[in-house]
């Protein structure tokens, strides 16, 4: 089936126990956040606030909360996707069964009537729900926002991306303009550079709403030259409708739309935003959109999500997206066998992948030759490009490896790897526009680690009792086995850094010896042992490689650095990160009072 709508899709959720509705007046400063969170933390239904404070529309999230019921909305069609990857990897296929394929060209969208979403309102009547204490103001997070190349128009180079938009706070003038923040390595910014250069402003759609794939579309790190629009007809078994209103693309099925400019070199401070690595992205100007106008459908309803640490409900995407594109990977990357940008950790920050390793199988040592080329073909390759630290290993040796048993992945780098020749880094490189751990916004490091071969060492599976640390590091836990947690000192600068190194090294020289491959500098060691999303988490996001990857015994001999003993991660919070997200007490209180406990929602129905 295809849902021509969002209240259609809705409807169909609640007639199958996948919808609840909210009917009491609810707050959508934070409380509304806070609501979505529980039911979500619970797994549980997706949830239509029908009275949300301020505003004359309902709004509903946690539409795509649980696999299941992604599967459930795309239930005809999830299969049928397969046929666009099938195509990428193989373009014959459609000549060898053209009957089979013939559904693809269903999916090119059509041009239709507009009057469906001919009412007007304003920015200011819109749902404005703020997720987190310190947030610049209210945000949309579900936004599909459609922008055109100027050297070719048209719906066939169109780009459709999600990028949160900030709708009031800062400097932007109440229902004239709004923040347009778009991270590095995305579609829009090569259409906004084009504009830019002939001096003429850009114009941009923003339709929220519509259809479920219409949304899930706009999130696709799609191969280039595969239209998001497209994929949305697929994925919908529906083709998307639009029409043109006063220059500008409007989507009929949208639920809103919301049309305006972008013009060369006008930008005004956007943020603080909570986001989905577990902090506060911090404010820093970006493009501002000037509004045009705000359109609605009858019935019409704003969808919205929460981001925050994971997992979130943004977890569920990413699990659809290597659902579909998954097969397309090792195609596009020769000798790539699986991959995992590991979502506790934040997308970005981390990654492990399996490759081949063939260059030679004659040689007696075995050691990493392929698996780098592949990894730095994976570096430059689409969202991947952006990974901070790499690992990647052969699988010859153990056929059940998998990325996905991340603690026995982690286990089999580290029983293989070779610190003095299997560290790769990339310095002063770009990065994910969220991750705070580098130089500055989109500045960084990345670090490659390969392991291939034998089995070269056991890892410790319990601490012996023996280990001496310096003063003020104290509290060693085991995290997993090889891998140790150490309480550090405050961090206070890198001079401070550099003798605390010193010292520390001296003590723990004979670590590696007993088993112990990497060790976590960090705040609170009970913390980051206690589960392995802990220790994903704070490791990985922060950490910048190049300036917080240190060891014992280090060395560094034709700009290679290596090092012979243990490898150390400064995971210390530093006076450069962004603040951790913190929930309000007090709107944790009113939400108590309103009775909701996650699934099912008592009192509050």
């Amino acid at each position: 089936m295809g849902y021509k709508s969002l209240f259609e899709c809705l409807h169909d959720l609640e007639r199958n126990r996948h919808l609840v509705r909210i009917a009491k007046e609810v707050d959508p400063d934070l409380e509304m956040a806070a609501i979505h969170m529980r039911v979500y933390t619970h797994g549980g239904p997706a949830v239509l606030f029908e009275n949300v404070k301020g505003s004359p529309f309902p709004a509903v999230s946690n539409l795509f909360g649980t696999m299941e019921r992604c599967r459930f909305m795309f239930r005809d069609t999830l299969e049928r996707v397969k046929v666009l990857t099938d195509l990428k990897k193989d373009p014959m296929l459609a000549l060898r069964h053209p009957m089979r394929y013939f559904l693809a060209t269903k999916a090119l969208p059509r041009l239709s009537s507009a009057s469906a979403i001919a009412n007007e309102t304003k920015i200011d009547q819109l749902p404005q729900i703020q997720s987190w204490p310190n947030d610049g103001g209210a945000f949309m997070l579900l936004p599909q926002v459609y922008t055109e190349d100027v050297d070719a128009p048209g719906v066939r180079h169109s780009n459709l991306g999600c990028y949160r938009i900030q709708m009031s706070g800062n400097e932007y003038v109440t229902n004239e303009e709004i923040g347009l923040h778009y991270q590095i390595h995305r579609g829009i910014g090569v259409h906004q550079s084009k504009s830019n250069a002939l001096g003429k402003p850009l114009k941009v759609s923003i339709f929220v709403g519509g259809p479920p794939a219409h949304t899930l579309a706009s999130i696709m790190p799609l191969p280039e030259g595969l239209s998001e629009l497209m994929f949305a007809g697929v994925l919908n078994n529906r083709r998307f409708r639009y029409s043109r209103r006063d220059g500008y693309v409007i989507s009929t099925e949208a639920d809103f739309v919301i049309t305006g400019e972008v013009h060369p070199g006008e930008t005004k401070p956007e943020g603080p935003f909570g986001d989905h690595l577990g902090y506060y992205s911090l404010q820093h100007n970006f493009p501002v959109m000037k509004v045009h106008r705000v359109y609605h459908r009858k019935n019409a309803v704003w969808p919205f999500t929460v981001v925050g640490r994971p997992p979130q409900e943004d977890t569920q995407f990413g699990r659809l997206i290597h659902e579909i594109t998954g097969p397309v990977i090792p195609s596009e990357v020769p000798g790539l066998k699986e991959v995992n940008a590991v979502d506790a950790a934040g997308v970005h920050p981390l990654m492990l992948a399996i490759g081949s390793e063939r260059y030679t199988p004659y040689s007696e040592e075995r050691k990493p030759q392929e698996i780098l080329t592949i990894a730095n073909h994976m570096l430059g390759f689409g969202q991947m490009s952006l990974t901070k630290y790499l690992f990647i290993t052969e699988r010859d040796d153990n056929t059940d490896l998998s990325v996905n048993d991340i603690e026995k992945y982690l286990i089999h780098v580290l029983e293989r790897i070779d610190l003095t020749r299997d560290l790769h880094f990339h310095t002063k490189h770009t990065m994910d526009t969220l991750d705070y751990s580098g130089t500055g916004i989109n500045s960084g490091s990345k670090v490659v680690l390969a392991a291939a071969g034998p089995k070269k060492r056991d890892l410790a599976k319990e601490l012996n009792g023996n280990i001496t640390l310096p003063d003020k590091f104290n509290n060693p836990k085991l995290v997993l086995r090889g891998i140790l947690a150490v309480k550090a000192p405050e961090y206070v600068d890198e001079q401070t850094t550099n003798f605390q190194l010193t010292a520390f090294c001296e003590s723990t020289l004979n670590l590696l010896s007993e088993g112990i491959l990497m060790i976590i500098w960090c705040d609170d060691s009970d913390f980051v042992a206690e589960s392995l999303n802990n220790f994903l988490w704070v490791t990985f996001t922060r950490s910048n490689p190049a300036s917080d990857i240190h060891g014992v015994d280090s060395f560094t001999e034709n700009k290679h650095w290596g090092c012979k003993g243990s490898m150390i991660i400064d995971a210390r919070v530093k006076p450069h990160h962004a603040p951790v997200l913190e929930l309000d007490p007090a709107v944790e209180k009113r939400v108590d009072a309103l009775g909701v406990s996650g699934q099912p929602l008592h009192g509050i129905i």
